[in-house]
Order: C-alpha cells, then sequence, then structure tokens
C-alpha cells in the first residue's frame, strides 16, 4: 500500500516500503498476477471477457503482486476491473494497453483521471512503457510507477532516449555506444526524469516541468490541453489554495 506524503496537483508523492515514489519499478512476471490479455481496440464483448477472467484468476493470486488493469478502450470496464480488484485486497495495478494509450491523448485522460478519482488513493498506477517526455503528464495525472522496459527495447534498435527527445543512433551518431551502453544510459535516463518530477513536486513546480516537456511530443500537447479544456474540475480538486 502506497503512503501519501503530499500533492502537487493531482501529482502524489508518497513511500511504498522503502522507496519513495514515483519512481521505477523493476519489473519481474514473476510478481504478476495471472490475468487475461487483450489488445485495445477489440469489440465489448471481447473486453468484458478479459475483465471476467482477470479478476477470476486474481481471486487465487497473492495480493501483494502486481494486478492488470484490463477493459481495453473502455473506461467503465477499467473501473470495474479496478473496483473488482480492489474488493480482493490488490493496491498495486500495472495500467494495460500504456502504448495504445499514449498514442490517445484522449482515451488516456478518459481512463487515468477516472481511475485515478474512484480507486483509493493508496493503490498506485504502473506505466511499464513510456515515452520520457511523456512521464512528468503521467505523474501530474497520478500515475507512481514506471518500468525499465521503454529504456531496453529503445537499446536494443539502436535509440538513445533523452528527457526531450528519441535519437536513432544511426542518424543522428551522438555517441558511440554498444547496446548494453546504450541499455545503461537509458536507464540512468529515466532515473534522471523521475529525479527530476520528485523534486519539481516537493517545489511545488511540477506544472512548469509538465508544459515545458509536453512542447516536445505532439501527443503529450494534445493531452494537456485536452487535461486543461475537459478536467479542470479533477486538476483543481488536488490543488492546494493560498
Amino acid at each position: 500500500m502506497l503512503e501519501i506524503k503530499s500533492h502537487d496537483g493531482p501529482a502524489r508523492q508518497g513511500k511504498y516500503q522503502t522507496t519513495e515514489t514515483p519512481n521505477i519499478l523493476e519489473f519481474n512476471p514473476e510478481l504478476m498476477v495471472p490475468d487475461e490479455p487483450m489488445p485495445y481496440d477489440v469489440p465489448r464483448e471481447m473486453a468484458e471477457w478479459s475483465v471476467k477472467n482477470t479478476l477470476k484468476h486474481a481471486e487465487k493470486g497473492d495480493v501483494k503482486q502486481i494486478a492488470v488493469i484490463h477493459g481495453a478502450k473502455y473506461p467503465n470496464l477499467r473501473l470495474e476491473c479496478a473496483a473488482g480488484l480492489e474488493e480482493l485486497g490488490y493496491r498495486l495495478f500495472l495500467v494495460a494497453n500504456p502504448e495504445e494509450l499514449l498514442r490517445r491523448p484522449q482515451d488516456l485522460l478518459k481512463i487515468i483521471t477516472s481511475l485515478r478519482q474512484n480507486i483509493s488513493p493508496n493503490s498506485s498506477l504502473f506505466f511499464p512503457f513510456v515515452e520520457l517526455n511523456f512521464v512528468p503528464l503521467l505523474v501530474y495525472l497520478g500515475v507512481d510507477w514506471f518500468g525499465n522496459s521503454s529504456a531496453d527495447y529503445y537499446a536494443k534498435i539502436g535509440v538513445m532516449t533523452t528527457p526531450h527527445n528519441n535519437y536513432n543512433l544511426q542518424q543522428y551518431p551522438v555517441y558511440d555506444l554498444n547496446p548494453e551502453e546504450l541499455k545503461k544510459y537509458n536507464r540512468e535516463s529515466l532515473d534522471f526524469v523521475l529525479r527530476e518530477v520528485r523534486a519539481n513536486i516537493k517545489n511545488g513546480t511540477l506544472r512548469n516541468l509538465v508544459e515545458e516537456r509536453c512542447c516536445s511530443s505532439p501527443e503529450a500537447m494534445s493531452a494537456l490541453r485536452i487535461l486543461d479544456r475537459d478536467y479542470g474540475d479533477f486538476v483543481d480538486s488536488y490543488t492546494q489554495l493560498y
């Protein structure tokens, strides 16, 4: 269970066991509760089947493990899945289909804000695959954990990840790095971004960082604009009045 220490807007700074959040969650398949994976853009009947079987598998799992919030593109099914998992005692949730959500700003906001408003504040959300320039915005929305999957994937295809952009080293030979060196660099970049985010939360300046980083991603900027236009109540409900 995540212990919340402070807020900066909807962003949460907390502690999970001995780890300060938001942070990197070292992912291990053995820590996952069995689930029923499902692509993002599927008919509702298939998404309902995925949620039903995910909850059925979770009944036999360990509540200390990571449970997966399924429901494909349907926000109400995502909520149904999350609520069912919480009733079983789970508090650490992987958000399924993260890559698809990052390409669909409208859907991303509907799903993440509805989850954050309806699940327990002590439950934490995990995005295993993410672009670095999206991390500040996701934290601002209430995501607590991120994975090294994207860092490792980009290293395999020769792409260096930075807080502002990704560089294919064949086209942009910024450094001459072998795959292991590139993997280390990409992981350290994610670690830096999260350290930067935590420092900004402590200083109450995360929103400034969010606006700066969103400028380097059309999808992130679209999400920020939609957030400001359509989700003002969500942001205001967590914003301290002086």
